[in-house]
């Protein structure tokens, strides 16, 4: 083995960077409004802000006039402007106006860092990296496919991301959910792996089948769930994760690495109606109705399933540091693979 190679095997997984050559998702389409909002990915402070045109733009969320943060300001036209003495930056970062500027003055030569966004699918999409993107976003085709009904929770949990991951793909976990989960007697058959993504194939029992009219309230009430045999596959598609259950579930969870011991992510779960044909035939806004009207169906889950998942991760983060001489007894070999992934991609970027 070469010493490069023995380096990254060695490095501390729980105290990993993320690779910046990616598409992280930052915020929802309806968070971002003309009134900035600041975020962060990665340790950078970023305000996010639509134009007058309803573009999307991403700066760094520093006025370089003091400092302070953009995202404290407003928009004007396509311009940001500081709430502070009012300077104005355009979408890509160069100072666009002084109210108080002298005939004899010119604009400062200051600039601050823009960002790649892309707006697709519900979300917003940013590009960290300093090299012109290569790849693209995650897509997440349910979105706005009429045959699936989505509901999205948001995860913001004290603890390094690759905990989240971890914890995402291993289906052993359905212990924790008791009454919450929608799987039980999960078991590993064989996983696939390259240097972008590791798929992970289980078999499992469902409790839920999406097959009658009525289907959709099993959701709601438990006494209505039957087990019957489903494969479970899930995968980490370097830096988002996503999963199947059976043809009648799709779960994605969109990454926002924020530091070392934060993390956020969005949750988006999809129920599948392709099972009613009559459905299909009907107009296409009563199509739509539905799908909009049924928009979050499965929060109460999902939600309670986030709830107990962080205070796992957030146990695990706190035990690290405490003692991060203490090595973990992992039974699951699905993880062995996510984290040569990730030490993987940390190495490309660097």
């Amino acid at each position: 083995m070469s010493s490069i190679s023995q380096t990254v095997q060695n490095r501390d997984i729980r105290q990993l960077g993320i690779n910046p050559n990616h598409w992280y998702v930052v915020a929802r389409s309806s968070e971002v409004t003309n009134k900035p909002i600041g975020v962060v990915l990665w340790q950078q402070a970023i305000a996010l802000y639509r134009d007058n045109q309803g573009t999307v733009h991403a700066l760094e969320d520093r006025c370089p006039h003091r400092q302070v943060k953009l995202s404290h300001g407003q928009v004007v036209g396509s311009d940001l402007e500081c709430a502070y003495h009012g300077w104005r930056f355009d979408s890509s970062g160069e100072c666009a106006a002084v109210p108080y500027l002298a005939e004899n003055q010119k604009l400062p030569s200051c600039k601050i860092r823009s960002y790649p966004v892309k707006e697709q699918d519900g979300f917003i999409w940013l590009f960290l990296g300093d090299k012109t993107p290569t790849v693209e976003p995650l897509g997440l085709p349910e979105w706005d496919h009429l045959n699936y009904i989505a509901t999205v929770s948001i995860i913001n949990c004290q603890a390094h991301y690759s905990y989240l991951i971890e914890n995402l793909m291993d289906m052993y976990h359905g212990h924790l959910h008791q009454d919450l989960q929608a799987w039980a007697e999960a078991a590993l058959q064989d996983i696939d792996e390259d240097n972008h993504r590791v798929d992970a194939h289980y078999t499992a029992q469902s409790y839920y089948k999406i097959n009658k009219i009525w289907s959709i309230s099993q959701l709601f009430f438990p006494a209505l769930r039957r087990l019957h045999p489903e494969p479970l596959d899930v995968s980490y598609i370097y830096p988002h994760w996503a999963s199947k259950l059976g043809q009648d579930f799709k779960i994605y969870c969109l990454l926002c690495p924020i530091n070392e011991t934060q993390t956020k992510a969005y949750l988006v779960h999809f129920t599948s109606l392709n099972a009613f044909w009559r459905l299909h035939k009907l107009p296409i806004w009563f199509r739509r109705f539905v799908k909009d009207s049924l928009f979050g169906a499965a929060q109460k889950l999902l939600d309670g399933l986030v709830v107990q998942d962080v205070k796992m991760i957030e146990e695990e983060q706190q035990a690290y540091l405490q003692h991060p001489d203490r090595r973990n007894y992992e039974l699951n070999r699905a993880l062995v693979s996510v984290q040569k992934l990730m030490r993987s991609q940390f190495e490309t970027s660097n």
